[in-house]
């Protein structure tokens, strides 16, 4: 494996663990006005309060490292989704405010309806662009030269909604796992209507996509990604398969583990397709890549600061496993 692909794995793997351990979180915000009392709200929050912040963690080593590898990539992207990437961590700052106030404001409706906001905000930002980017980004030269809109259509909104289902489904089966009695018999209901949704959105999205992006479909269809391709989808119904049958026998742990199998076989599918393309459909992995001395100086990096990031995001949640109560917290 040349270096350009052992970032192409590092930057890919950054990504899914950032989407699946900040998605749960964000989930969890999507599902706070649910909560019927101070009390469910208290759980809600103690459930992810020791752990959300570290999750956040995984975007910051990601947008160093796509900044720092594939220079290209990351101007370009800043350049065409400047308003929905500035809208995503606008929503995640004001989330984050929301969160540490509540803990210690006399008005907490106040700070509960800011951290649903802010939950809500982030996700739709965050699906709108990864819309826009399955949509094509104009480049001329390597260079942006689209508007400053081009992000804004009907393909991106839905894929922004499709986000805050998929997430609300990692939400609600953490809740599940980590939560007992109303709660968690709430989480069991609002998991098996999120898994409807999500499937729903996934059977658009397939229709849709090739409508929308005949390339990805040619890349999909092209050698040798034809031969294995299809692992996807048969992932995708099997994990909501066996999802639905988990939920129904109202087994704990299985929902979250079937969840996060039903967000890999939606990645990889959207990874075959995209391959090579760094910036669909004109800038490739290769073009975006920096020079090899920038790899290997950044791969040591990596090396040295990969182990610990996941030692203590391990620890961490070693440390806070178990559930949670109404009369016992972390924050």
């Amino acid at each position: 494996m040349d270096l350009v692909h052992v970032w192409v794995f590092l930057v890919g793997l950054v990504i899914i663990l950032y989407v699946i351990l900040d998605g749960f979180s964000l989930g969890v915000g999507l599902l706070f006005p649910s909560a019927e009392n101070d009390a469910e709200r208290d759980v809600l929050m103690n459930s992810i309060a020791p752990v959300w912040d570290a999750n956040q963690t995984w975007i910051v080593f990601g947008g160093g490292a796509l900044f720092a590898t594939f220079p290209t990539t990351y101007a370009v992207l800043f350049s065409a989704l400047y308003v929905p990437l500035l809208t995503f961590i606008f929503g995640l700052i004001f989330r984050g405010v929301a969160f540490e106030f509540r803990a210690n404001s006399g008005k907490k409706r106040i700070w509960d309806r800011a951290f649903f906001i802010g939950s809500l905000v982030a996700v739709l930002a965050q699906g709108v662009t990864l819309g826009a980017y399955i949509s094509g980004i104009q480049t001329t030269g390597g260079v942006f030269s689209g508007g400053a809109f081009d992000w804004l259509n009907p393909f991106s909104v839905m894929v922004g909604l499709a986000l805050v289902a998929g997430y609300m489904l990692l939400g609600a089966t953490y809740l599940v796992l980590k939560t007992s009695g109303a709660v968690q018999q709430r989480a069991f209901r609002q998991a098996a209507t999120a898994s409807l949704a999500v499937a729903g959105f996934m059977v658009l999205v397939s229709i849709w996509t090739p409508l929308h992006s005949p390339d990805m479909t040619a890349g999909w269809f092209s050698p040798p990604r034809i031969y294995f391709v299809w692992l996807f989808p048969l992932l995708g119904v099997t994990a909501f398969f066996f999802l639905m049958r988990s939920l129904k026998n109202r087994r704990e742990t299985l929902p979250f583990f079937y969840a996060i199998l039903l967000f890999l076989s939606a990645y990889f599918g959207l990874e075959t397709a995209l391959y090579p393309y760094a910036v669909p459909p004109n800038i490739t992995v290769f073009d975006a890549a920096a020079q090899p001395e920038t790899l290997i100086f950044t791969l040591w990096g990596v090396v040295l600061v990969l182990p610990f990031v996941l030692g203590y995001t391990v620890y961490s949640y070693w440390v806070f496993r178990g559930k949670i109560t109404e009369t016992e917290g972390y924050h």
